[in-house]
């Protein structure tokens, strides 16, 4: 023990010996800079906020063949003549493409309360089945915005209210999902202010977005698209007014007559929490109304090609119920009218009935059944066409619980579907100068697809 305490302090000496020699300059320069650190970190050590991440997303897959053993073209919830118009059909069984979402969130929230939200959505969607398609791949940035809610200096109507800014999907979008359809879909660039409460029953969003219509050598046309979104009860009451500059000279319009300047657009919704009045589901109905440049009555200041003129009406039903342990159903109803649309004097009609059931066979398994059908009277001033398109699916489907509905996820489902439609509207096209998508009909398609959300 003693040999080893001698060696310890004849190395600690021979270490001390060798040191550099620091004069009191070189000390006050020390003391100094650690002053300056020890400032520095000051502030981050009296931050009391308290910080998370979030990861969300969404994700489709899936691979469809014709009955000719080769992979199915011109599919889909929009392959029919009117498709281009907005009009859906029932989506299962008719998607072969991989799209995905990732959704990346940073909250924080302070010592008082405040609480600030940066979103980042990223996508990508292609058709290709091949494991490696970078040529092929369309990825996104699809929101990118940050939110402050909860502020102390806010008082009166302002007290609840949050805003935001940046790019992104109004809070306040929602659609059919079994017809691949928003009902409202309002997104862009811009800044706006959700939850203003005007009484103890009334909730007011106000919100300015801007769309990209194109560009030129001169001129960026964007169209700029003010909204004021209500919320009453279990009503909603939306009200947009969207302006373009000049749209009516930009090159990048080839169809319409004279493409608007300007546009209104309107949506009145009922959103019930029962079945139409039966417990145990919900349901969703509404009327929209357009003009100008709100003629686009889902996409709302998303399409420039519009006629100055072109007015649109759409009327929405929807809802899910549960019928018994065993049973749920799910109908729709989306159907437009619109005229003058893109040329003088043109008028299109369609109407869509889409019913999906579902029945649980265990903890596991079900089978979902979908019959989807869609009326169309369309008149481009050139050619007209008359007709229904028809689909009929049985989709055996894999969960992890088939008890939670339609809506749990992940699922792995196989289907075959049926789909036909009226002669009439063979190789017909709204664009007078497009190519049709939809060819001979009589076809039956074999799919298999994962799909989850969380």
């Amino acid at each position: 023990m003693k040999t080893k305490w001698t060696m310890a302090t004849l190395t600690a000496t021979a270490v001390l010996m060798s040191a550099p020699t620091y004069s009191a300059t070189d000390l006050e320069s020390l003391e100094a800079r650690i002053q300056d650190i020890e400032t520095r970190l000051a502030p981050a050590e009296e931050d009391k906020s308290t910080k998370d991440f979030e990861f969300h997303g969404y994700a489709r897959s899936g691979v469809l063949m014709n009955d000719h053993r080769n992979g199915a073209i011109n599919t889909g919830p929009y392959m029919t003549a009117a498709g281009t118009l907005g009009a859906p059909v029932g989506r299962l069984g008719l998607e072969d493409d991989t799209y995905i979402e990732a959704n990346f969130i940073h909250n924080r929230e302070s010592s008082k309360g405040e609480k600030s939200k940066y979103w980042l959505m990223i996508a990508d969607g292609q058709e290709s089945e091949d494991t490696w398609t970078a040529d092929t791949s369309d990825l996104n940035v699809r929101q990118a915005y940050a939110e402050f809610s909860n502020l102390s200096s806010f008082s009166g109507a302002f007290k609840n209210a949050s805003i935001w800014a940046g790019k992104r999907f109004d809070r306040d979008n929602f659609d059919i999902h079994f017809l691949d359809s928003d009902i409202v879909y309002l997104a862009g660039t811009g800044a706006g202010i959700y939850d203003v409460q005007l009484s103890d029953s009334w909730k007011s969003n106000f919100s300015i977005y801007a769309s990209d219509f194109g560009d030129t050598d001169t001129t960026d046309y964007e169209n700029y698209i003010a909204t004021m979104n209500n919320h009453i009860g279990s009503w909603q009451v939306m009200l947009s007014g969207m302006s373009a500059n000049k749209n009516d000279q930009n090159s990048d319009n080839t169809q319409a007559t004279v493409p608007a300047n300007t546009g209104v657009h309107m949506m009145l919704a009922y959103h019930d929490d029962s079945f139409y009045g039966s417990k145990d589901g919900f349901s969703k109905t509404g009327i929209l109304l357009g003009k100008g440049l709100g003629a686009e009555l889902k996409n709302i200041g998303q399409t420039s090609d519009l006629n100055h003129d072109a007015k649109a009406i759409r009327v929405f039903s929807y809802g899910v119920k549960k019928i018994n342990e065993t049973w749920n159903i799910a109908p729709a109803l989306l159907t437009e009218l619109s005229k003058d649309r893109i040329y003088q004097n043109d008028e299109y009609f369609w109407a869509t009935l889409n019913v999906r059931l579902s029945q649980s066979f265990n903890d596991n398994f079900e089978m979902v059944y979908e019959g989807s059908y869609q009326y169309m009277d369309l008149d481009n001033t050139q050619n007209k066409a008359t007709g229904g398109y028809y689909k009929a699916t049985i989709a055996p489907t894999f969960k992890l619980a088939t008890s939670e509905g339609f809506f749990d996820r992940p699922e792995i489902r196989f289907a075959v579907s049926y789909v036909d439609w009226s002669s009439d509207l063979d190789n017909y096209t709204v664009d007078q100068t497009g190519t049709s998508t939809m060819g001979d009909g009589g076809e039956t398609l074999f799919a298999l697809q994962m799909e989850t959300w969380f």
